[in-house]
């Protein structure tokens, strides 16, 4: 055997397709991954080219859309923020309050939008928190029609379940529920930020259409966990979503195809709920595998969907763990954040191998780290 041999390695590189993600919502395809995919797709059945978001595979997308949420009407859009905001704006009119958490995606990341090009008075709820209570919301409307001098109109309250900057936690359904009905009473539209709105229903044991039939309009993400590029939906009344084709080709949301996006996201909507259920059922049992393992502690939040925190024992370096994971097992497990814990997310990568070659795995490697 020549002596360069020695040198050279041996073990065959990691697959992404096989890699378990702790650090995600759902698969995020690399781009070779994705075009396999993406012909497997086509395989089983041929992808038709929209216009505009328009006919073929994206009129198949929004239908089964309807069909989930229970709404008459629904259209593509490029982004979550554009869906999100015209979304608003249409529902406000010429009213100019919408109420909204404090913690949520409208408020805090797109860019003051509301304010800059809707002219809408976005007003933050329970600052730091998931969600705000009937109570809060209606303390927060009297004190702004007591305290102005020139009263705007009350257009919209927009909730975001689960919020991403809250650990994943959901609003609790039975909150919605006395919301939405006050908000009814007063006559107060109401938006569903629903970018990861199965991870809701499946931990809360819910549907997408209960969900949905407590609000005018529901938005929902195509990347999060269904494996497109991007891409958004926007679900409600036909008179609300006509509207929409016009503001979205002003405000340069108009892309001429969009069919690699719709049409994986189409592939893997038909069973979400299936595979949310298998995740669950996975998780659970490989959370009670683990605990025998010292050294490593799964703590789920309250109102908690896919994500939990690993507390990791002092003696055990939490970066070479990490690390080791990710080089020797193809299992990536991010880094501890500021207070110290892992912010994992179960998602259907978990699937992709037995949970006792997981357990192995953070077995020697909890080893490997040992201080």
């Amino acid at each position: 055997m020549p002596l360069h041999a020695f040198s050279v390695e041996t073990r065959q590189p990691s697959k992404d397709s096989e890699a378990v993600y702790f650090i995600n919502d759902g698969i995020f395809y690399r781009p070779e991954d994705f075009i396999q995919k993406l012909q497997e797709i086509n395989t089983l059945n041929a992808i038709e080219r929209d216009s505009y978001g328009e006919g073929a595979t994206v009129e198949k997308l929004l239908n089964k859309f309807k069909e989930i949420t229970g709404k008459e009407s629904a259209v593509y859009l490029p982004s979550g923020t554009l869906a999100n905001q015209l979304a608003i704006s249409v529902l406000c009119g010429d009213k100019t309050k919408a109420f909204v958490q404090e913690t949520s995606h409208v408020y805090r990341d797109e860019g003051d939008a509301a304010q800059t090009l809707y002219n809408k008075r976005l007003i933050p709820l329970a600052p730091g928190k998931t969600y705000f209570t009937l109570e809060e919301l209606q303390e927060s409307v009297q004190y702004h029609q007591d305290n102005e001098a020139f009263v705007g109109a009350i257009g919209v309250v927009s909730i975001e379940t689960p919020v991403r900057r809250t650990f994943n936690q959901a609003v609790p359904l039975s909150e919605i529920k006395r919301i939405s009905a006050w908000c009814k009473e007063q006559g107060y539209k109401m938006h569903l930020d629903g970018a990861r709105l199965h991870m809701a229903t499946a931990f809360t044991h819910s549907t997408v259409k209960e969900y949905a039939s407590y609000f005018d309009t529901v938005y929902m993400c195509l990347y999060k966990y269904l494996g497109a590029t991007g891409g958004a939906v926007l679900c409600g009344d036909k008179a609300i979503i006509d509207q929409m084709h016009h503001l979205i080709k002003i405000h340069g949301g108009g892309i001429f195809t969009n069919w690699p996006s719709a049409a994986m996201a189409l592939h893997h909507l038909n069973n979400v709920d299936e595979v949310m259920a298998k995740v669950i059922a996975k998780s659970n049992e490989f959370m009670q595998q683990m605990k025998p393992l010292k050294g490593l502690k799964f703590i789920p939040f309250e109102n908690g969907t896919n994500q939990f925190n690993v507390a990791v024992d002092k003696t055990i370096d939490a970066h070479k763990l990490s690390s080791r994971l990710r080089a020797e097992h193809n299992i990536i497990f991010g880094q501890p954040r500021e207070d110290g814990f892992f912010k994992v997310k179960m998602n259907p990568t978990l699937l992709r191998r037995d949970n006792k070659k997981i357990y192995d795995a953070f077995k020697e490697a909890i080893v490997f780290a040992k201080i």
